[in-house]
């Protein structure tokens, strides 16, 4: 059974840094893809961030790219966000989620992948951003 536990939430003032921390059980990090979603009160879900080993494409949503920086450590089943430069508009629910390897390649186009349904999804943390 997949399970993913997300971590590192909490409050920070704005332009302050976070780390985010999602560890899994049950899968290999490199037959999935993995992404980082938030959903802010009354507002959908959205893709934030999202990457895979099966074929390094790595993608952020333009409202991130800069500051926020996925990665994640194969041996430890951890993925992470770190979060520099946080703005009130940040402030979320933050979800990590993994894609099957067998879906995650069918997608051609990279921006799909921060939209399209994913396998698995942890509990969520969350993230408060004050002004």
């Amino acid at each position: 059974e997949v399970q993913l536990v997300e971590s590192g939430g909490g409050l920070v003032q704005t332009g302050g840094s976070l780390r985010l921390s999602c560890t899994g059980s049950g899968l290999s990090l490199d037959d999935y893809g993995v992404g980082w979603f938030r959903q802010a009160p009354g507002k959908e879900r959205e893709g934030v961030s999202c990457m895979s080993k099966i074929d390094g494409r790595t993608i952020y949503a333009d409202s991130v790219k800069g500051r926020f920086t996925i990665s994640s450590d194969n041996t430890k089943k951890t993925i992470y966000l770190q979060m520099n430069g946080l703005k009130p508009e940040d402030t979320a629910i933050y979800y990590c989620a993994a894609m099957l390897r067998s879906r995650w390649e069918l997608v051609e186009e990279e921006s799909d992948l921060l939209w399209i349904e994913y396998d698995y999804w942890g509990q969520g943390t969350e993230v408060t951003v004050s002004s």
